[in-house]
């Protein structure tokens, strides 16, 4: 699943292309799903021939700051993404082996063509994505219910330790949590921990104002690096976990030789390192 580095490659993606021009032509699919009941006349009225000022993401959510509202918001689910004629599509971990390239690809679900001739596609195969208008995004759901984003916002120490003592969830699921901290999922909540030393089974409230900083930081310094790395997963740094976590594999061993172990919390899968997560 896209998560906050993944995201803020679309950010820029689709920012390279939309910002400063003006929508030409919009074409939508008849997904009544993925367009929450707004039909593809409806959002092509509000978006043809619209001026596009900015394009922002707050967590997993992106939105298109257009010179008139409506604004279009897009959440890409499990294994949504934008996509331009040029650029090489992004190779998710838990996506498809290989990439297809066609144009416009598989599974468009807007194709938006902007007067200098760019073009932009979000495509969505599993339909768990979301192409939403909203008047005021940022005051309105999904956007207006999102926590703290770790690379727009993220609370200064002693503020962040305070979140942690007041609340009784396993840290894991609390980091998944949107409401909590928005644009963290599966991998970076196991990274995070892995760096930081904590088991994903404890309580926030559990931990120390020394764990918490730690926590903190490390959360900091995964999204900032992967955020560099324009969610090149190739380019994050050997010792991650992220490199040994995936597929469940009963001999996974991290690249200093402990053990990782999988568990489910929450419902989701969970990779750790006993010898190193207490």
């Amino acid at each position: 699943m896209p998560e906050l580095p993944e995201v803020e490659r679309g950010r820029r993606e689709a920012a390279s292309i939309a910002e400063g021009q003006t929508i030409a032509e919009v074409h939508c699919t008849e997904d009544l799903i993925v367009f929450d009941g707004v039909t593809p006349a409806v959002f092509r009225g509000a978006l043809a021939h619209k001026h596009v000022l900015a394009v922002h993401r707050r967590g997993k959510q992106l939105w298109f700051e257009l010179d008139q509202g409506p604004h279009p918001l897009f959440h890409f689910g499990m294994t949504g993404a934008f996509h331009t004629p040029a650029a090489e599509p992004l190779h998710l971990k838990s996506g498809p082996k290989a990439p297809h390239r066609e144009w416009p690809p598989r599974f468009t679900k807007i194709h938006l063509i902007f007067d200098d001739g760019g073009e932009l596609v979000m495509t969505n195969a599993r339909r768990l994505g979301r192409i939403l208008l909203r008047d005021d995004p940022l005051n309105e759901p999904p956007l207006s219910k999102l926590g703290f984003d770790p690379l727009l916002d993220l609370p200064g120490p002693s503020a962040f330790s305070k979140l942690l003592r007041g609340r009784g969830a396993v840290i894991k699921s609390l980091l998944l949590d949107q409401r909590f901290s928005a644009g963290v999922g599966n991998w970076i909540a196991d990274e995070v921990l892995y760096q930081a030393g904590i088991a994903p089974q404890r309580r926030a409230s559990s931990l120390s104002d020394a764990e918490a900083k730690r926590l903190r930081t490390k959360l900091k310094a995964v999204v900032e690096t992967a955020v560099e790395a324009n969610a090149s997963d190739a380019d994050y740094p050997k010792r991650w976990l992220f490199h040994q976590r995936w597929g469940k594999l009963k001999d996974a061993k991290t690249a200093r030789g402990d053990v990782i172990e999988h568990t489910t919390i929450g419902g989701r899968t969970t990779a750790w390192v006993p010898a190193v997560q207490k």
